[in-house]
């Protein structure tokens, strides 16, 4: 196998957004299909997983970045490394979203490429009754202002996470024939029943 085949079967994800969104939670929903509600601070964690698909293998590199912690040369060299974004925040939490908007511009700055893979997570609908960013003003901004790709999820409920995950890998250009693995992704990722049970609503927000 050539270098240049090689290394397009190997992707880096990166998770940028402030502290607390639940950026580490998404994560590990994703690899382990846990949720741990207790906060823990992250400076900078670089999960990798290899998958065979139709016999090739295909290595996701998933990086977690610190929303508490400044590290601007870290995070500078994070972006360069990486083939595709996501932006996260809170919805019940407008700053985060305003944090989203400055890490754009620096991807777009230190990728010098405004069509670079990203999307835009709006995390924790599960604090539905918590809501203070509304959905319609981001999609707006986010796909047809900045052209990218907006989704809302919850680590919490389990909502939208695979498809998180999906949509970057996609936006990442892997080869054209892990397409079909990307559809049957119970063959390679965790189980994504789409049912969950029903949420608690007096107690269901937390650091998710």
């Amino acid at each position: 196998m050539s270098l240049d085949v090689k290394e397009k079967n190997q992707v880096r994800l990166v998770f940028l957004g402030a502290a607390g969104v639940g950026k580490t939670a998404l994560i590990r929903r994703f690899l382990q299909d846990t949720f741990e509600p207790k906060y823990r601070r992250t400076v900078e964690e670089l999960h990798s997983k290899d998958y065979d698909i139709s016999g090739v293998k295909v290595t996701i590199e998933i990086m977690d970045t610190s929303g508490s912690y400044s590290f601007p040369a870290m995070r500078k060299l994070s972006i360069q490394s990486s083939d595709a974004f996501a932006l996260v925040y809170a919805i019940d939490d407008p700053e985060s979203l305003e944090a989203i908007k400055s890490l754009r511009d620096e991807i777009l700055e230190v990728k010098e490429d405004k069509f670079t893979p990203i999307v835009v997570v709006g995390n924790k609908t599960d604090c539905e009754e918590l809501r203070r960013v509304s959905s319609e003003d981001v999609l707006s901004t986010v796909e047809l202002d900045w052209n990218n790709r907006f989704l809302e999820a919850s680590a919490k409920a389990n909502e939208n996470v695979v498809e998180v995950f999906r949509e970057l890998l996609q936006q990442a250009n892997l080869p054209s024939r892990l397409s079909p693995a990307l559809r049957r992704r119970r063959e390679t990722f965790p189980t994504d029943t789409g049912s969950r049970p029903p949420m608690n609503k007096t107690n269901s927000c937390s650091i998710s």
